[in-house]
């Protein structure tokens, strides 16, 4: 508003006060009138007050009384108490007065700006802004205002600010550094600055010119191989550029300081949002932590790529040798196969051929055998079954069944166990024999004839009074192994020769699988060798003490109690039905066979009791398998019958197999093929003990 316009509202304000009364022409008081009608279509409010101290309300526009959600002017001056103080919010009067008062004093031209709040009849809170005039007049000294209201510019203000509080407490979580940037006005205030940049905005919460500490950053902080690129991603243009459609983007850059160097990262955030790209948030942060573990895991991601190519190499050699292994003794098999029906007719080349024919199997079988214990051993289906056994005969066990292998090469195998205390632990028996088997069974394959295998076990201190610490030693004058395979001699697929280079046949998966057990049994094995001098492997393992012994069950008497029984064999092959039948009637029984699980049920429904001695269970069939046969049996109405003992003789050979013939109700689990010691052995404990 101009002077000249000043000067007219000046000069009708004692129209307006009089509200055309007193001593005024008739044209004065026309004019008042229109004058008021005027400022009632005003869209904004309007006010005049004495600026005395009773700050008297003397007009108040109808735009005003709107304002305040009043009715009426009456109303209006009722609920404000019909006093300048009364419009103000209690709150802010006293800053509102100081501002008014300042304004007059100080500026000289009787003019005041000034925000403050109203709270109107209904209980809102509203902003406004008041532009007031001092004026003197013949009625007095008064203020005449124009008030606006500002409401919705203050809430807009709000929300922008609140929004830019959520975006900075959001950064400030990780970020060490947070600056608020107007690109169009060129400044940076900080909200938070680090060591780095304390410098750059002399210690003190205050603005600066973009444009300069940006620059400054930049040649202070930033490593010169990375100048350029960070110079150009600070720059208006670029920002503006990259939150077109995206309100944020980041950028990783080395920072030197003092004398590290560090990993730092910038993130910018526009903070409107609104398509004019200009309020902007930069945050910094060390990321130091960040790389090294990106690092790191690179690495790891590296070696484990490598590792999976040394696995497959690996795996392929070992394929390669398992390819060459498994045809050596197929090969065998086929020829003196061929080689014994040619000698039909001479009884001495044929019982030679067929025990060809036997060893060949035996080795495929004995490959077979290790490759799916090195599988199974690597289940989580795996677990030890500890029993109360005597270690001195376990030794023996294993002393007696390759001593003949020794004598045969001429080899001086001797043994040493009297340094053992207590024999009587607890141990799986079975896998343990394994470790020692494959250990020993090696000693004497890679030993030339005339040549020394020593075993050797001794009882070394224990730090606990139930356990016993045991040493096994087997040492050998062989050919001794390579520096290079020593390192990898108990890992899957590998093996220091194959059966070619070495002269002897053998998978190589021995050790793999006795380091397996040993380490589930809280031991370890180890080696040393030298080639063409020997070698010697070393088993140290702890065992729980016990002083019981189990007997070994003598099965001399059971041959006899079988002899003219008969037993029903369930199997689907007719090959190995064939086989089984003749070894069984070799002993004595009568053999009844059933090609699957459902027609033993049958059988068995239709039997008298006391007609079966026993079942013997083959487990993978077609219509029915062998725990679902046996499952139903052991429902059968008739108990005699019911309770009948089966045998299972299965290729399913892993302890989850054996658990789960036992929860279905078979007495005894059997791997094929049929070993008759243990055949007879299971007979007497499931069968004559009954």
């Amino acid at each position: 508003m101009n002077e000249r316009e000043y000067a007219l509202i000046e000069e009708m304000i004692p129209l307006l006060i009089s509200h055309g009364d007193g001593d005024f022409t008739p044209e004065q008081k026309e004019t008042a009138y229109k004058f008021r009608k005027f400022l009632d279509h005003l869209p904004g409010g309007f006010l005049i007050y004495r600026s005395n101290n009773s700050e008297e309300i003397i007009y108040a526009n109808a735009a005003l009384v709107r304002m305040f959600e009043c009715d009426s002017v009456e109303e209006f001056k009722e609920y404000t108490s019909n006093s300048f103080r009364g419009v103000v919010y209690p709150d802010d009067y006293w800053d509102v007065q100081t501002s008014i008062h300042q304004q007059i004093t100080v500026g000289g031209n009787n003019l005041d700006y000034v925000e403050y709040r109203i709270l109107t009849k209904k209980g809102n809170l509203r902003y406004v802004e008041d532009y007031g005039h001092y004026i003197q007049t013949n009625v007095g000294d008064i203020y005449y205002v124009f008030i606006t209201d500002s409401t919705s510019k203050i809430e807009k203000q709000q929300r922008e600010h609140l929004q830019r509080m959520e975006v900075i407490e959001a950064l400030s979580v990780n970020y060490d550094s947070i600056l608020y940037v107007d690109l169009d006005t060129d400044t940076v205030y900080p909200y938070r600055f680090s060591n780095r940049l304390s410098k750059q905005f002399d210690g003190k919460m205050q603005s600066k010119i973009y444009s300069w500490l940006s620059e400054d950053f930049v040649n202070s902080w930033v490593h010169p191989d990375d100048r350029e690129r960070i110079r150009e991603i600070l720059s208006p243009e670029y920002i503006r550029a990259n939150l077109v459609g995206s309100n944020t983007y980041y950028a990783n850059f080395m920072c030197v300081y003092g004398d590290e160097l560090q990993y730092m990262q910038l993130r910018i955030v526009d903070v409107k949002n609104n398509g004019h790209i200009s309020q902007v948030v930069i945050g910094s942060r060390n990321i130091e932590e960040e790389i090294k573990q990106e690092m790191q895991q690179k690495t790891i991601l590296e070696n484990a790529l490598n590792d999976a190519n040394l696995a497959n190499v690996a795996k392929n050699t070992f394929l390669s040798n398992m390819s060459h292994d498994m045809r050596t003794p197929l090969n065998a098999l086929f020829g003196y196969l061929e080689l014994a029906k040619k000698s039909l007719d001479d009884k001495t080349k044929l019982e030679k051929h067929l025990d060809s024919v036997q060893k060949a199997g035996k080795q495929l079988l004995d490959l077979v055998d290790k490759v799916l214990e090195i599988s199974y051993l690597e289940s989580k289906d795996f677990h030890f079954n500890e029993e109360v056994c005597n270690l001195k005969d376990i030794i023996a066990e294993i002393y007696d069944a390759l001593l003949p292998v020794a004598k045969k090469k001429k080899i001086n195998f001797a043994l040493d166990h009297s340094a053992v205390n207590y024999p009587e632990v607890y141990v799986d028996k079975d896998q343990f024999k394994q470790v020692l088997g494959h250990i020993i069974n090696n000693a004497v394959e890679y030993t030339a004839k005339g040549g020394t295998v020593d075993f050797t076990v001794e009882e070394i201190p224990s730090a606990s009074s139930e356990f016993a610490a045991y040493r096994f030693v087997v040492r050998d004058t062989g050919i001794g192994i390579a520096p290079e395979s020593l390192e990898k001699i108990f890992e899957p697929f590998e093996r220091e020769n194959n059966s070619t280079h070495s002269g002897v046949f053998g998978s190589g998966l021995g050790l793999t699988i006795a380091k397996q057990i040993i380490d589930g049994m809280g031991g370890s094995i180890t080696a040393e060798s030298r080639v063409g001098v020997g070698s010697t492997f070393t088993v140290v393992v702890s065992f729980r003490l016990s002083e019981k012994k189990d007997d070994e069950s003598n099965t001399d008497d059971v041959e006899e109690f079988i002899k003219g029984k008969k037993i029903l064999v369930v199997e689907d092959n007719e090959i190995n039905l064939e086989i089984e039948t003749e070894l069984l009637e070799d002993l004595g029984l009568t053999v009844e066979p059933a090609e699957n699980g459902q027609i033993a049920v049958d059988k068995m429904q239709a039997a008298q009791p006391g007609e079966y001695l026993f079942i013997l269970m083959d487990i993978q069939m077609p219509v029915m398998d062998g725990w679902q046969a046996t499952e139903a049996i052991r429902n059968l109405d008739n108990p005699e019958i019911a309770n009948i003992p089966i045998i299972a003789l299965s290729a399913n050979a892993f302890e989850s197999d054996k658990r789960l013939s036992a929860k279905n109700g078979m007495n005894a689990h059997l791997n094929k093929p049929v070993d008759i010691p243990a055949l007879l052995n299971s007979i007497k404990k499931t069968v004559m003990n009954k």
